[in-house]
């Protein structure tokens, strides 16, 4: 970030969109009860991520100026885990722990995908339960798979400037907060 701020122009805006601290949690626990069942150990499988409380902290300690930050819960179904972890992989998203294990045994891994589709299965509200006989019974022909859930941490933050909005001296408001009249209006009359 530093290097960041130290590229922009005075005013300059940094924007991002970055995986947060609660992104891929089905992964993770589906991996963890699958490592404790095959090895009665635990190691990290999916890389550490940012949580949000965080991403403020740093902004203003590098010292960007009005820093805004959201958060989005994003949920995307999959035919199952192996699919999952090609797609992580070929976007380049791997585990850069450094105390991680090389690999994942077979077992492990086959545990894990089982205990995902067991734990995770996504929901389709658009078919019925195991007893609906709106498919004519078949649940061959209902779609099947699991879920996996990304937490989105967005921000833009600016560069200082002498332009930039700052905030009053304290002290220096001129009506107390109990002499706001707050009217409520309500659809109904």
């Amino acid at each position: 970030l530093t290097e960041i701020k130290r590229t922009l122009k005075p005013d300059g805006c940094l924007l991002f969109a970055l995986p947060g601290g609660n992104t891929l949690p089905e992964l993770r626990s589906s991996l963890i009860l699958a490592e404790l069942e095959r090895t009665g150990g635990v190691s990290t499988h999916v890389g550490p991520y940012m949580d949000i409380s965080d991403v403020g902290s740093l902004l203003t300690g590098t010292g960007f100026r009005l820093p805004t930050i959201d958060v989005d819960e994003i949920q995307i179904g999959y035919p199952n885990m192996m699919v999952l972890m090609e797609h992580l992989g070929r976007m380049g998203e791997g585990n850069a722990s450094v105390n991680r294990r090389d690999r994942v045994g077979l077992g492990t891994f086959l545990g894990g995908a089982c205990i995902y589709r067991e734990l995770y299965p996504v929901e389709n509200p658009d078919k019925g339960g195991e007893n609906d006989e709106s498919d004519g019974g078949c649940a061959s022909e209902r779609e099947e798979g699991v879920v996996a859930s990304a937490q989105i941490i967005y921000g833009i933050a600016w560069k200082e400037h002498e332009s930039q909005q700052t905030p009053l001296e304290r002290g220096s408001a001129t009506r107390k907060m109990s002499e706001i009249s707050v009217t409520k209006t309500s659809g109904r009359d």
